[in-house]
Formats: C-alpha cells, structure tokens, sequence
C-alpha cells in the first residue's frame, strides 16, 4: 500500500508542492511539536498548530453548520492576522488550518497566503470556487493543501449541503488534479452516511480523483439547526473505527482522523493543547464547535502567546475535559459544559445563544470507545499516529 502511495503521489502531484508540504508542513509540524514539549516541560500552554476563521461568510447553508451569519460578515482584520501569524512563528509554529465559513470569501486570503510563504495553509473549503484561475494561483504560491469538504455521494452531500453540490465539488476536485496539487477531501460521519462513506468504493473515487489525504470527521450536533439524529451512537461510533482501521491496510490514500491515537485510545486536540481555534471576532476558543473565549486577539496587545498562557479558562478547559473523558465533551457532558463557560463568565462569539443550546443538548456517546479500544492494526499507520497524524507526534 504504501509503494503504491507513493508512486501516485509522484505521478499526480508537483514535485515542488511535494517538496514544499515536506519542508513546511511535515518538517515544519515535527520542529513545532519539539517546541511545544519544551514549553510543556516549562508549564507553558501554546498550541503547536492553530485554526483561523477567517470569515463567517459563506456561499452555502448546510445543516448542522455552527457557524451563524448576520448581515455583514465578520471577519478577521489583517492586524490580527498579522497578530496571529507573527507570535506563531516566534514559538515555532509555522501550520495554520483556514476555515469560514467559506476562506474563499475572505478578501484578504491571498494576501495572507502570499505575505507568508515560510508558513504552510490548510484550507477547509467547500470547493466551490476552483476555478481554473484560482487553481493556478494555488500552485504557484505551493504553500497550500486545500482541504474539501464532501460528505457522502450525490444524495447524501447535497442532503446537508445543497443540490447540486457534490457535482460542483467533484469539479473543483479535476481542477486541482489537473494542476497537480496536494489536497485532501474532508468527510464528516454521520448515521445518514457511515455505510457509503466508510466503503471502499468512496475511498477509491477519491483517490481516482486525485485526493492524497482523506479526512474524516465524526458529527456533532451543534448550531441553529443541530440534526442531532445526524450523530453517530455508542455502535455507530465502533463501527466508524472499525471500518476505518480496516481500510486503512488496503487503501492507497492517507485515512486521517483526530480522535484515537495509534493503541486506540480516545484523544481530544483541544484538551491536549495541540490547537486552538481563532474565531472571525478574534476570539481565542477551544476549539471550532466551541465559539466562547475570555480572550481575543485584539486584547492581546500583539502577544498571542501570553494571552494563551495567561488564559485561565484554557487552561482550566483542559483539566475539565481530562476529568471528564477522553473523547468529546461537547457530546458526552454538553450541561456540564455550559456551566463551565458560566463559571468562567466566557463571552459567546457565536452569533447565537451557544450556552443555551449546550444547556438544552442530551448526552451523547463520542469516540471514546473503552473497553472497546480498537488499537491500529497497521505498521504504517502506528507510525504515523506516533510521529505525524494531526498532533505530529502529540499522540505518541
């Protein structure tokens, strides 16, 4: 499996991109997580990797969405992105994931990926906008692998996210084959798609269109419209590991989740420390789901960096998950949840009433499977889980 990776990888992507996503992404990330044991070892909380919503604007309403937009779009000024980028790479962390709403809509998303091309981008988009303009654009700045998002076939996707979107989508995706880009296809889990989704019929259309990586997300039930019939129960949840272990031996494409690590034990990246999520108010939250914070960038004075050390909110996030469970507190304790957000008195970005909704939300089971652990089964992929998967290393 891995030879044949690899010599797709070689046939379909430029080899400048590859060598870019080696340097900055991959070598990159393992220099960041060197950096973020050494702050761990001194009591310092800095994530080595960092998420920016960039903008609450987007082409699409898609069910089960936590992002609400009202009017104008709010959206991050370049003095915080500047803010944020700058106090990164001062502690070594040079790898930002750009969500939305939708990045393609923010108008300075060009001058951020061009002004930092020592930095790595990941942008989570819906693959609406490649055209072949864009596409080229991409490759030639080469510091980007956009990350698109496609959740189930035809019936399944344009269910959550609108007619005729797959198709749009799968578009975007011969665009950025033709160019020769490193990109990936995020898929959330949900109980409408786990069978098709975790099938090896998905998984080789993807990789037939060009995909190095597929990302797979499980479903949460948050926003206006949470869907929580969309979220996958206690069996669900073990066949979503299940399924993605044993396509993991034969399937000639990274597989990547952020929940279990290489014995199968349940992991939250936020608990961890290993990223936490700029909202589009410069907000300091987290994690995506989750738009409350104590702190934003704005207030920071340019010190990002003291500003998430400094937070006791943060900090205090980490100790309650760890005493809570090892999977997803925002399924498994949202009540909880809420009341620690009101002890803290966190402000709520979310354009909603988040502290409500977390109040009035039901338990639910999230991938901590206990007893029912299921360790990798792969060489490879232990490897990768240990040294590179999401937290490069932070799981191991």
């Amino acid at each position: 499996m891995l030879l044949r990776y690899i010599a797709r990888m070689i046939r379909q992507v430029s080899p400048r991109l590859l060598y870019k996503a080696a340097r900055l992404w991959v070598g990159g990330g393992l220099r960041a997580m060197r950096a973020h044991r050494r702050r761990l070892a001194r009591g310092e909380l800095f994530p080595p990797f960092l998420f920016l919503a960039l903008t609450d604007a987007c082409n699409l309403r898609c069910r089960g969405c936590w992002i609400e937009s009202h009017g104008r779009p709010r959206q991050l000024t370049w003095d915080e992105i500047q803010t944020v980028i700058e106090s990164g790479r001062r502690h070594a962390v040079n790898f930002f994931a750009l969500l939305g709403g939708e990045p393609f809509l923010y108008p300075d998303l060009w001058r951020l990926i061009e002004s930092y091309p020592d930095c790595y981008f990941q942008i989570i988009t819906n693959g609406l906008f490649f055209t072949p303009e864009v596409v080229s654009r991409l490759r030639r700045a080469g510091n980007i692998s956009p990350l698109v998002s496609i959740d189930g076939w035809r019936e399944a996707n344009d269910e959550r996210r609108g007619e005729g979107v797959f198709d749009r989508a799968v578009a975007g995706l011969k665009e950025l084959k033709r160019e020769r880009l490193l990109f990936g296809v995020a898929t959330t889990v949900t109980s409408r798609n786990i069978e098709e989704v975790l099938d090896e019929r998905y998984v080789n259309f993807f990789i037939e269109q060009g995909a190095a990586y597929l990302w797979y997300y499980g479903y949460r039930p948050v926003g206006a419209d949470p869907a929580a019939h969309l979220a996958l129960d206690a069996r669900g949840m073990r066949e979503f590991r299940r399924r993605l272990i044993a396509l993991r031996r034969r399937s000639p494409i990274i597989l990547i989740d952020t929940y279990w690590d290489a014995e199968g034990n349940a992991v939250c990246p936020a608990a961890a420390g290993l990223g936490f999520h700029i909202g589009p108010q410069g907000s300091i939250e987290p994690c995506p789901p989750l738009s409350v914070a104590c702190e934003t960038v704005r207030e920071s004075g340019g010190d990002l960096f003291a500003a998430i050390n400094q937070s006791t909110m943060l900090r205090d996030f980490q100790e309650f998950c760890r005493s809570h469970t090892n999977g997803c507190v925002i399924l498994e304790q949202p009540q909880r949840l809420a009341e620690f957000f009101i002890r803290h008195q966190a402000r709520d970005f979310s354009g909603r009433d988040l502290i409500a909704e977390l109040s009035a939300s039901m338990p639910r089971p999230s991938h901590d499977l206990g007893e029912h652990a299921m360790p990798e089964e792969s060489r490879l992929y232990r490897y990768l889980k240990r040294q590179l998967f999401f937290g490069m290393g932070g799981y191991g």
